[in-house]
């Protein structure tokens, strides 16, 4: 589907706050328009020093939950961590383990297996804990909504710190929403209606890492230690995809500085097997290599084998792991990219709903979420995929800017038998004979409109290729990590005179542009990944029959790019380039 292009537009003074700032102009539109719009605020983006953190103790419960855990250790209680399958929940859990193991607690954990528990605390798990002598439960990335299971655990005996970041739960009365809290000891979830903590917007692992941060400063232990779990935090953080601005910037930078020299010897073994410059580590890195190998094991296999990866002290177990995580990986996408073909493969004969739900009894429940983003991607439509599941269909969600999925979600929660999520995301079940039902009322619900599941790419400003320098690219870079919050800035320009086009890779998929700079004779190239199919049919719009001839001869062709400026090394040399985004044959 051709995207639309939105150039972004302001009222600030650029020029000014540029001055102000001592950074490019550019740059500032940028950073203007993901609303860090004042030079104060722009000198704090770039403040990323751990003591740029919030107070720890500033979130709601944060000091009631440290006084137990000291009690609890003073005393000799047995303290269990109950975490989650995710990126984000293993990450949590190794978080608070490494932590309350260096404060010399008693400690254990226990991750859910994803299928035959499920997400969240159980009641049969927490009898077993219970059986097995422990005193205290602290979870992490769940909890806020285990009202019942809490309870439970409270009558048997428990203390319970809920750590947490998902919504609160609540229940409506005429129209209004009234939130509940579990029956737990202490709640530390920033999301609290009555916490005043200033940055809402932690990931589990953050929260996890502020706790850690809190209870380190009362035993006065060095500092030192937050340095090995910060880089946890940041895997959690890249991979639950949460706004990468303020905390979330200052634990992602940290967090992949560290990586870069990690004494960690499970993060060691998988960057190698990964193939990843070890002294070079991005937020893509974290969130298209490490992060899904530490998500296939609660997919495919225990997330006990990602947790032990990270504490692990052991070089042969170490690698032992890594290879296993990558191997569950490798399988996890083989079966996604199955599923996907065939989804898009029917979907071929025609899409009449602007909701998509579709039912596949075969595919793996723990990948529904995976399958349900690419063919989101594929046709920028909200998309639900169910599967057979054990008791009843589940699945997952995945949605689009325009489109809040958990609201609507609501609107059918007389159909659902459980639900819940995000905007952007989110997970359900329901009765086999009920998902007709389902689709027709979600898509009845729906008040998307055409325009509104047309892709749009957002341009940051027009950038002439003349002004590309390694400078400002290296000024750009420092903006990073980019992610959700913190898009990677996108430029374009037109008119750009095509001197030469190539297609390389062994699939024949990657673009190379050779473009002339402006009115010189300076030329710098274009890459695009799999952009040739976007070229192909720009040509044959624009000229019909004799678009072969232009792609072997492309003189007088001129394009516009849409692109983030980029430095190319290669044998010790390096090079200006262009990282194609989109492009469109120019109306001239």
């Amino acid at each position: 589907m051709k995207k639309k292009w939105l150039l972004r537009r302001t009222n600030v003074d650029i020029k000014k706050i540029a001055s102000d700032s001592g950074i490019y102009g550019i740059t500032t539109k940028v950073l203007v328009n993901r609303n860090i719009n004042t030079s104060d605020k722009i000198k704090s983006f770039f403040d990323t020093s751990l003591n740029n953190l919030h107070d720890s103790f500033l979130m709601k419960d944060m000091e009631k939950g440290i006084e137990i855990i000291i009690n609890g250790i003073n005393q000799n209680k047995k303290i269990l961590i109950y975490g989650d399958y995710d990126a984000d929940g293993v990450t949590s859990t190794a978080i608070l383990y490494k932590t309350l193991e260096y404060c010399n607690a008693e400690v254990d954990f226990h991750i859910p297996d994803r299928e035959s528990e499920g997400y969240g605390m159980s009641k049969n798990r927490i009898k077993k804990i219970k059986d097995e002598g422990f005193d205290i439960i602290i979870t992490c990335d769940n909890g806020i909504s285990a009202l019942e299971e809490i309870k439970y655990a409270k009558e048997l005996g428990f203390t319970v710190i809920v750590t947490d970041h998902h919504e609160l739960p609540f229940v409506e009365e005429n129209d209004e929403r009234n939130y509940i809290l579990p029956e737990a000891d202490a709640i530390i979830n920033p999301k609290r209606i009555d916490c005043e903590y200033p940055f809402k917007n932690l990931c589990g692992a953050g929260i996890a890492f502020k706790f850690s941060q809190a209870l380190l400063k009362k035993f006065n232990k060095d500092d030192k230690f937050l340095k090995d779990i910060i880089q946890f935090a940041a895997i959690g953080t890249i991979c639950d995809v949460v706004d990468l601005v303020d905390e979330n910037r200052v634990i992602a930078i940290n967090g992949l500085n560290e990586m870069c020299k990690t004494k960690n010897k499970g993060l060691q073994a998988l960057v190698k097997v990964l193939g990843v410059e070890k002294d070079n580590i991005k937020a893509y890195n974290i969130g298209f290599q490490i992060g899904p190998c530490i998500n296939a094991t609660g997919r495919l296999e225990k997330a006990d084998l990602s947790f032990e990866l990270l504490v692990t002290e052991e070089d042969d177990r170490a690698k032992e792991l890594a290879k296993i995580l990558f191997e569950l990986n490798k399988k996890r996408q083989d079966m996604t990219n199955e599923n996907v073909e065939n989804i898009l493969n029917e979907l071929k004969s025609g899409i009449n709903d602007k909701v998509l739900v579709i039912y596949k009894k075969d595919i793996h429940e723990s990948i529904a979420g995976i399958v349900a983003g690419r063919v989101r991607e594929t046709y920028n439509l909200p998309t639900f995929i169910l599967t057979g599941g054990k008791e009843m269909p589940k699945g997952s969600g995945r949605s689009i800017d325009e489109y809040n999925m958990f609201e609507e979600m609501i609107k059918c929660k007389d159909i659902l038998h459980k639900f819940g999520g995000h905007p952007m995301a989110a997970g359900l079940s329901i009765e086999e004979e009920k998902i007709d039902l389902f689709r027709e009322k979600i898509n009845e619900y729906c008040e998307l409109k055409d325009d509104d599941i047309i892709p749009k790419l957002r341009i940051d400003n027009r950038l002439p290729l003349e002004y590309i320098s390694k400078d400002l690219i290296k000024e750009l870079s420092d903006l990073e990590p980019f992610g959700k919050g913190n898009s990677k800035p996108i430029f374009a320009e037109k008119n750009i005179e095509i001197l030469d086009i190539k297609i390389l890779g062994k699939n024949k998929n990657t673009l190379k542009l050779i473009c002339k700079i402006g009115n010189t004779r300076k030329t710098i190239d274009a890459i695009g990944f799999n952009k040739v199919d976007t070229l192909m049919n720009e040509l044959k719009e624009a000229f019909g029959v004799c678009y072969n001839e232009i792609l072997k001869k492309p003189k007088g062709l001129k394009l516009d790019l849409a692109f983030f400026p980029s430095i190319n090394k290669f044998s010790g040399k390096e090079s200006l380039i262009l990282k194609i985004e989109d492009l469109r044959v120019s109306n001239i």
